[in-house]
């Protein structure tokens, strides 16, 4: 069986070991690159054209053991007053892949070295920047590279076809969040109403200019700017070639609904052979859905795949945690009735009771292999 998910760092972490652990199961990853925070953002200012490899990272550790030592690689993050030395002396004790990388990466910073801050920058980080580097700058093939150097089972893909692009959130009020770190970030309870791909961070004095101005001027002079997401035509086939799609759980005005906006998504899921294309509702919440309910949220991502009213069957089944948890709400009505917006609503106990706020993967995968023996295709299979 093969199942594409639309993930982001650790929101479906869960469900994606779950499904590498089934026997017999191809899984592909889709992920995006718009992450912007901390140090990754300062990676990015660095070198300039370079999405941001936080999530990629992440899903490499989906397979690797706690006391795997390529785990404690990729996560090992560089004390204040790290230096070149120090990016040196690492290297030569890794593997040789990850120290090939590390060293181009150490390369480029000894030629500009007032140019970044390696203090609290994650290791794997810069993995892949050597990885990027290495390949004439081609974020795509440094996803393809780490994924061989750290034997992930998963196909890891980008959902773009690599061009660098920044996300900006509209909220209702007008206010813009200028990058991914404020749109993840602490905000007050005002909704998110629009997320647009610009090819430039906006600065202090476009910013400026933006406030308070009425909310639907504003968007209209962000999506002047907006860019489109081309996509990756492996990302685009895994869809279409697979048996299921997941629109997995995370944050989603980072992780997830941004990948939507990328041509030719949704005419990959509407157009291929997947016999259920199912919506994850997260367990837990996030700041950037305050207020929203589990219908809210996939009216969002129906919204953002161009398909407002599910006409093409986008979305033919919604999983939601039937039980108390601080994830969104599913409304009474909805789950008495069955159905939201053409697809059939599930619910199932899918919250892990260790980790509250988070999906069971077991659990989770159990309730997405039951619903998809219901459907006609699996059962001719």
């Amino acid at each position: 069986m093969r199942v594409a998910m639309f993930s982001g760092g650790r929101g479906a972490a869960g469900i994606a070991r779950a499904l590498l652990r089934t026997p017999g199961l191809d899984l592909a990853l889709l992920v995006n690159g718009y992450d912007n925070g901390l140090s990754t953002g300062a990676l990015r200012r660095y070198l300039p054209g370079m999405l941001g490899p936080s999530d990629f990272r992440k899903n490499l550790l989906l397979h690797l053991g706690r006391d795997d030592p390529r785990r404690a690689l990729l996560e090992h993050r560089l004390p204040p007053g790290s230096t070149l030395a120090d990016l040196d002396r690492i290297a030569g004790a890794a593997p040789e892949a990850v120290a090939r990388d590390l060293r181009i990466f150490a390369a480029r910073l000894a030629a500009d070295p007032g140019g970044f801050d390696l203090a609290d920058c994650a290791l794997g980080n810069l993995v892949f920047a050597g990885a990027y580097l290495r390949l004439g700058e081609d974020f795509n093939a440094a996803v393809r590279a780490c994924a061989r150097t750290f034997a992930t089972p998963a196909r890891l893909l980008n959902v773009t076809d690599g061009a660098n692009a920044y996300l900006v959130a509209l909220k209702q009020d007008g206010r813009v969040l200028a990058d991914e770190a404020d749109i993840v970030g602490p905000q007050d309870a005002a909704a998110i109403t629009g997320l647009f791909l610009l090819p430039a961070p906006l600065t202090g004095p476009e910013l400026a200019g933006l406030a308070g101005l009425p909310a639907e001027r504003v968007r209209d002079l962000l999506a002047r700017r907006a860019v489109p997401a081309a996509p990756d035509p492996e990302a685009l086939l895994a869809l279409a070639d697979s048996d299921l799609v997941v629109y997995g759980p995370g944050t989603p005005h980072s992780s997830l609904l941004p990948s939507y906006l990328t041509q030719g998504v949704a005419e990959a899921v509407a157009e291929g052979r997947s016999a259920a294309r199912v919506f994850v509702v997260n367990v837990g919440s996030d700041h950037d859905v305050q207020g929203l309910s589990a219908t809210d949220l996939v009216d969002r991502a129906l919204a953002y795949l161009g398909d407002p009213g599910n006409e093409r069957r986008l979305i033919t089944h919604i999983l939601s945690h039937d039980g108390t948890a601080s994830g969104p709400a599913v409304p009474r009505a909805v789950a008495e009735r069955g159905t939201w917006a053409g697809a059939r609503w599930i619910a199932a106990d899918l919250e892990d009771p260790c980790r509250p706020g988070t999906h069971d993967g077991h659990r989770t995968v159990a309730a997405l292999r039951a619903l998809l023996g219901e459907t006609p295709l699996a059962r001719a299979g």
